[in-house]
């Protein structure tokens, strides 16, 4: 009896090292392929902006005075007034440049009167040869005087006229010169009032985005002043690296998240034909290219949204439903194809399988499995072909 329980008792304990020794079964997570709805999208940071932004500029070179709007501040085209150009008060002139002035005035008004003068002169002599030559034609009708003296009369009264309207002319460019010299001496402050000014109005109902050029100042001839802009009228830019480019199409629907506001669908409003040269943050030549997206939802939504805010954008390149599709977390690389681990009569075979569309959480499945296939997911390195797993 002794020695039955001592042979039981030792094939129980080798049965309990032999089962103790036996492979068990992996746990793991298991997917089912089915068809699902892919959605392939791309997602890059982009910039909101108003579309039109316009910059007012000064038409004249002038005195600027003071700016009292400020960013933001609403305007209505053609109506407020958002700059003011007066004329440029002139220099003040030191007391060599000053008597320099007045003498030079001085020497106008001489000018001036020697000019009234010279018509005068010219004026008595004009009379003078006037009344002989009306002597000379009576005497040659007479037949007292020949031709050749009534014709020297005539040249000599022509003469006289042409002289006179020469010292007019002569007295008008002195009074000018005179007006001229005077201008100098002139007061400027009394002068600058005499001529103002150029009012700037607002090109577009909207709002100021910036103020360029605030304080009262001489400026120049095209001078930006401020920037004006309708904050109702946004739309977002994006840059897109090429190989993503190529594939977004105008219209294509498009989201616009992370700006701290709720989502706004927006869509593809053109996509440039030239791509730009840009250096990542990692410092590597990229080529983007820019994409233009027009805001489609609620206004409403969009009301808290700024110039140059930062936004993220996500572009739809194609959504399809019903597609039979894997989880990604159920692929992996062997080699150069992508492979999964298929159950099997509860072990896990290797399969290599065809890929086609992909998103975030899953991918289009072209060859290799069928619904209702199970597939491992995230399997670990205690995954191998032929294991035996457990879910």
């Amino acid at each position: 009896m002794l020695r039955t329980s001592l042979v039981l008792a030792a094939l129980a304990i080798l049965g309990l090292a032999v089962w103790a020794l036996l492979p068990r079964p992996v746990g793991v997570e298991l997917a089912t392929i089915s068809p699902r709805t892919i959605k392939v999208t791309v997602e890059d940071e982009g910039v909101a902006e108003i579309r039109e932004v316009f910059v007012v500029s000064a038409p004249i070179a002038g005195q600027l005075r003071r700016i009292d709007l400020h960013a933001g501040d609403p305007v209505t085209a053609g109506e407020t007034v958002v700059a003011v150009i007066g004329p440029v008060a002139p220099a003040l002139l030191d007391a060599r440049s000053r008597a320099v002035a007045a003498a030079g005035l001085a020497a106008a008004d001489a000018a001036v009167k020697l000019a009234q003068s010279q018509v005068a002169q010219a004026a008595a002599t004009l009379s003078f040869r006037i009344s002989e030559a009306d002597r000379a034609a009576v005497l040659f009708d007479r037949g007292a005087i020949s031709q050749h003296l009534l014709d020297i009369a005539l040249l000599e009264r022509d003469t006289a006229t042409a002289a006179l309207e020469s010292a007019r002319a002569n007295l008008t460019v002195r009074e000018r010169e005179r007006d001229s010299a005077a201008a100098v001496l002139k007061d400027a402050g009394r002068e600058a009032t005499e001529a103002c000014c150029v009012e700037l109005t607002a090109p577009v109902s909207g709002r100021i985005m910036r103020v360029l050029t605030e304080d009262d100042q001489v400026v120049g001839s095209g001078t930006p002043i401020l920037e004006v802009g309708d904050p109702g009228d946004l739309r977002v830019r994006v840059d897109l690296l090429s190989r993503d480019a190529v594939r977004v199409r105008p219209g294509a629907a498009a989201r616009i998240t992370g700006w701290g506001g709720p989502d706004i669908t927006a869509e593809v409003e053109r996509v440039e034909p030239a791509a730009m040269t840009r250096i990542s943050a990692l410092g590597i030549d990229e080529q983007r290219v820019e994409v233009l997206l027009r805001l489609t939802g609620d206004p409403q939504d969009w009301q808290a949204l700024g110039h140059g805010y930062r936004v993220i954008v996500g572009i739809t390149l194609l959504n399809v439903q019903d597609v039979l599709s894997i989880p990604v977390g159920a692929l992996f690389r062997d080699g150069s194809d992508w492979a999964t681990f298929v159950i099997e009569d509860g072990r896990a075979r290797l399969r290599i399988i065809t890929l086609g569309e992909r998103d975030d959480e899953v991918a289009q499945v072209l060859e290799g499995l069928e619904a209702g296939d199970r597939v491992v997911l995230h399997p670990s390195d205690l995954i191998s072909d032929g294991v035996t797993v457990a879910p």
